[in-house]
């Protein structure tokens, strides 16, 4: 089973666990508490006790991204949804209109 396979069989609600105790992981490296992180954010301490012990079930994605920032960690979340690459037509189409190398006899 791939990874994408798997990661499709996940709930939302164990996702948002899994993401709350990396969240906590994150913080305790750093050394900061729940009222630090919180202040730092402009959440409230429950809010930051909830999300990293998986009962915020519907976190806002504004106080998700705050508390990333909080952790230094805001600059990953565009992995999560990277850009679209171009389609293959789309790209063969812009490769016909470039105009060809024209070779001149000496």
């Amino acid at each position: 089973m791939s990874d994408k396979e798997k990661t499709s069989q996940v709930s939302n609600p164990e996702i948002i666990a899994l993401l709350g105790k990396r969240f906590k992981d994150y913080r305790l490296a750093l050394r900061m508490t729940q009222q630090e992180v919180a202040d730092k954010a402009g959440l409230s301490l429950v809010t930051v006790r909830q999300f990293e012990s998986g009962k915020s079930l519907n976190i806002t994605m504004n106080s998700f991204l705050a508390l990333l920032r909080t952790i230094g960690q805001l600059h990953d979340i565009y992995q999560a949804l990277p850009e679209m690459p171009l389609p293959t037509l789309l790209m063969e189409t812009f490769r016909k209109k470039q105009p060809k190398r024209i070779r001149h006899k000496k």
